[in-house]
């Protein structure tokens, strides 16, 4: 009997012991798989933070490549400027030198008509004859210019007759100088000069008329010195 009763001690002292083994057991493997954690976790975190501080650099690397990125664009914009300021500037001067030679030349071909000219003939000429449409409607502006060449030694003195041709109402009209003139104008056209003369007089067309011709006669008064008469398209003479 009291055997049986210490059988039964021992049995329950041990299993209370296995049982406080197994308690302690799966007490200090949770406490590993604690640790295990924390651990893992650490090391997340300092990846983590690598990882960000990477990114950081990164995106700092870019943001200064942007930078220099638009610091080439203005400047490459500036550039372009400057390119086509110079450009146009060239451009003005190129188109200024040449209207100055055309000047020239012109100047050169007036004075050579005057002492030298092509057909080698003295006396009276039309050096040259312009027209140019006024802000006024029918109303014309007329600039001619006479020359004497080859002798200069004295004046040369008469007048200038006008006379435009063309077509009214379907027939051939011609109108004088005198009736071609504004209101309270002067008819007269006279001319006195040594080497040339240049003149500028306004011409009122009537209406419904289209001039096709404009006819020059000039006049000399003076002795040895011809008359002459030019005639000249219209058209090729309005600018």
């Amino acid at each position: 009997m009291a055997r049986n009763a210490s059988l039964q001690l021992h049995s329950r002292r041990r299993t209370i012991a296995q049982r406080a083994g197994i308690v302690l057991l799966i007490a200090v493997c949770g406490y590993l798989v604690f640790e295990f954690g924390r651990i893992q976790a650490d090391y997340s975190i300092v990846d983590a933070l690598q990882e960000r501080r990477q990114f950081e650099v990164r995106i700092e690397d870019l943001q200064a490549e942007i930078k220099s990125l638009r610091e080439q664009i203005v400047l490459l914009e500036t550039h372009r400027e400057i390119d086509r300021e110079a450009y146009r500037e060239v451009e003005d001067s190129l188109m200024s030198l040449q209207a100055k030679i055309q000047e020239q030349s012109d100047a050169i071909a007036f004075y050579r008509g005057i002492v030298s000219p092509a057909d080698g003939n003295s006396g009276l000429r039309v050096q040259d004859l312009k027209l140019s449409r006024s802000s006024a409607e029918r109303v014309y502006n007329v600039r001619l210019v006479l020359v004497q060449s080859l002798q200069h030694d004295r004046k040369v003195s008469g007048d200038v007759n006008l006379t435009v041709e063309g077509t009214q109402d379907g027939m051939a009209m011609s109108y004088p100088y005198a009736e071609l003139l504004p209101e309270e104008t002067a008819g007269n056209w006279a001319f006195s000069f040594r080497y040339f003369q240049d003149f500028e007089r306004e011409i009122v067309l009537p209406d419904g008329f289209t001039p096709e011709r404009i006819n020059i006669e000039v006049r000399s008064t003076t002795r040895s010195i011809s008359s002459i008469e030019e005639s000249f398209s219209w058209d090729s003479r309005l600018g």
